[in-house]
């Protein structure tokens, strides 16, 4: 028999200061769900990634920047479908507390 899993979103490792730490959830199929806590992250760092991506803004704020030079401002609620190859960086996150994200990693069409 199967067992089931529970858990609560909002625990799990705290983010470093300026960084951010990362729990695998689940995954199958190819899909992958990820728990991402970050603090005061600004990242120079491109993410290019061959897959689609839903992202959930849980808790705290931030700023995602984009190749075109575009920025959009994200709040607790606020979720985004990054395409595959869609350029994107987090510019920043609230230093005041700890930004908490849920990230679903879709399979290659």
């Amino acid at each position: 028999m199967t067992v089931p899993r529970f858990g609560r979103i909002g625990e799990g490792e705290a983010a470093p200061a300026g960084g951010e730490s990362l729990d695998e959830l689940a995954a199958a199929g190819g899909a992958r769900v990820e728990r991402i806590a970050s603090r005061a992250m600004a990242n120079g760092c491109w993410y290019d990634q061959p897959h689609a991506e839903f992202v959930l803004l849980v808790a705290g704020a931030a700023r995602l920047g984009f190749t075109d030079g575009t920025e959009r401002a994200l709040a607790a609620g606020d979720w985004v479908v990054l395409p595959a190859g869609c350029r994107h960086r987090v510019v920043w996150t609230d230093p005041g507390c700890e930004t908490l994200w849920l990230a679903v990693h879709l399979p290659p069409d």
